[in-house]
């Protein structure tokens, strides 16, 4: 279980095809602190520490992991946001992200405003029919409450400091980025589809 609140920015240093699977390697001022086994959201996908140096934390991302999310589309530089998982006891923020990413969506906007930035996604159907305005939505690991829907699009606001402690000032139109909708509303539209009758 994750916050959505990003503990800090890596630097990918390799993503190795292994077949229909791949080996992704993160430099990070965190791996010192880490140990094989644990989980770190990286880019809002949560993933499983598969080996280490001082530097460096290494993942194994499965076929499926490579369809689904934007991790497969990384290349040598690419900065991506990391948090690790929940501690108990921790104060919570953000809202719960289970680090599933659910679709993926491009960039549509990226603007400044004053001292805040503007920034939009374009929503595939299965994710904007959970979305409701000021409801929580995570991108690439983010927790972002989403202040207008346009469409198909969903527009945020962002705050300096989440501007500067995320990947979001290196990012850029057109950029894929992982999505997942908020749990609740996965839960109520579960039990909402099993109890209506079909239109």
């Amino acid at each position: 279980m994750f916050t959505g609140l990003v503990e800090t920015v890596g630097t990918v240093a390799a993503l190795e095809c292994r077949g229909e699977q791949a080996r992704l390697t993160i430099a990070t001022p965190i791996a010192a602190e880490l140990a094989p086994g644990d989980s770190v959201a990286v880019n809002g996908c949560c993933l499983t520490v598969a080996d280490l140096t001082n530097t460096t934390a290494s993942f194994d991302l499965l076929a499926q992991t490579l369809r689904v999310t934007s991790l497969g589309g990384l290349a040598g530089g690419s900065r991506v946001n990391l948090e690790r998982a929940m501690q108990l006891g921790d104060r919570f923020g953000g809202h719960f992200v289970q680090g599933h990413v659910d679709a993926t969506g491009p960039l549509t906007r990226l603007e400044a405003s004053g001292q805040d930035h503007i920034i939009a996604v374009s929503l595939p159907p299965e994710i904007h029919r959970l979305c409701v305005d000021k409801g929580s939505l995570a991108v690439d690991g983010i927790s972002l409450t989403i202040a207008g829907l346009n469409g198909n699009e969903a527009v945020f606001w962002i705050t300096p400091h989440t501007w500067q402690n995320t990947h979001l000032h290196a990012a850029r139109i057109g950029q894929a980025v992982n999505l997942e909708a908020d749990m609740l509303a996965k839960h109520v539209e579960k039990l909402l589809a099993a109890r209506l009758p079909e239109m």
